[in-house]
């Protein structure tokens, strides 16, 4: 297995990062923060007025180091990264598996999804009193329309089917939430209208981040999916392959986060329209808890080795890449046991 990459967060507004050597050197008001080796990093994200020396970025895209830039409110901006690589013959066998038959990815894909979300609400009733049994409900109907998108062969019926599931998810994930102090009435996106939504956007922004840089990494285009319509400008892939790990890595961190009590409504924003950010001092927390997510060690379904969990959209494209290359019989998700 290839060396597990870690990803560099500068979440300080007004720092300033810069090759010294071989090193990444991050610096604060002209004081050094703190500094990593470049060959074991993947990615560098910059939350807010970060900046970085044309020398670091040079580095970055000739080591195949992407560089994220995000708003202080965990928006993505940009991305810079070097040129563009990998095998013209499988991004072509992407784009005519795409155009031809979709549904054999994206049916696997809304599958797992569904499946893993039933995995959480399993684990919730195993540790827990389902009082008014409604959770147990929203698990039945999850296996029910997991079992219906595996027969479908149709892109918008598979679209239908992800939306269902999420509905229901969503309608009892408040349920999962052990402190009172948070409400969750359903998700709500541009902008998020509550701490768990505004956390659990922070975290998916980071996820898309990384699945991205997965499939850049096997040669695969980001921004043709199987799922996801294709729009310009649109990482299409990264949200179709993200699809797999919402509820196992970003949702299980958001719970974890909120229920162990790291995390308290104090650590949010109220903006006056409504919206509501993760304040910038509490997103170190955020990211530490998101960094040792990826380092626990998973035995991965399909390999049958244990791995660390940051790996999987990396192991996950590439088993994308060998079925496009039809190495495969077929696309295996990730499902989460």
């Amino acid at each position: 297995m290839k060396k597990f990459l870690n990803t560099l967060y500068i979440t300080s507004d007004g720092a300033w990062a810069r090759k010294e050597g071989a090193n990444i050197v991050v610096q604060l008001d002209g004081t050094v923060k703190g500094r990593a080796p470049l060959h074991l990093l993947s990615a560098v994200v910059c939350f807010g007025n970060v900046g970085l020396s044309p020398q670091l970025m040079y580095a970055c895209a000739e080591s195949g180091v992407s560089i994220c830039y995000l708003n202080t409110y965990g928006k993505f901006l940009a991305r810079v990264e070097g040129p563009l690589s990998g095998n013209i013959l499988l991004r072509r066998a992407q784009h005519l598996r795409s155009l031809q038959a979709p549904h054999e990815v994206a049916g696997a894909i809304v599958s797992a999804k569904i499946a893993n979300q039933r995995s959480v609400l399993r684990r919730y009733l195993r540790d827990y009193k389902d009082d008014d049994g409604a959770v147990n409900t929203a698990e039945q109907n999850l296996t029910r329309i997991c079992n219906g998108a595996l027969e479908t062969c149709n892109v918008e019926e598979l679209r239908g089917h992800e939306g269902d599931a999420a509905r229901i998810y969503f309608s009892v994930f408040g349920k999962l939430i052990g402190q009172e102090s948070f409400g969750f009435a359903g998700r709500s996106r541009r902008p998020p209208r509550d701490e768990v939504n505004a956390l659990l956007s922070f975290l998916y922004v980071l996820l898309t981040a990384d699945c991205r840089s997965a499939l850049e990494t096997v040669g695969l285009d980001p921004q043709m999916g199987f799922l996801h319509a294709d729009r310009p400008g649109r990482p299409s892939l990264a949200l179709d392959l993200m699809e797999e790990f919402r509820a196992p890595l970003a949702d299980r961190v958001c719970l974890s986060l909120i229920n162990r009590r790291q995390l308290s409504p104090k650590d949010f924003s109220r903006e006056s329209s409504g919206a509501v950010y993760l304040k910038e001092e509490s997103r170190k927390t955020v990211l530490e808890a998101w960094q040792e997510r990826k380092r626990a060690e998973i035995k991965h379904p399909f390999i049958g080795e244990k791995v660390a969990f940051g790996l999987f959209p990396l192991i996950q494209a590439q088993l994308m890449a060998r079925f496009l290359r039809d190495e495969l019989e077929g696309y295996p998700p990730f499902v989460w046991r």
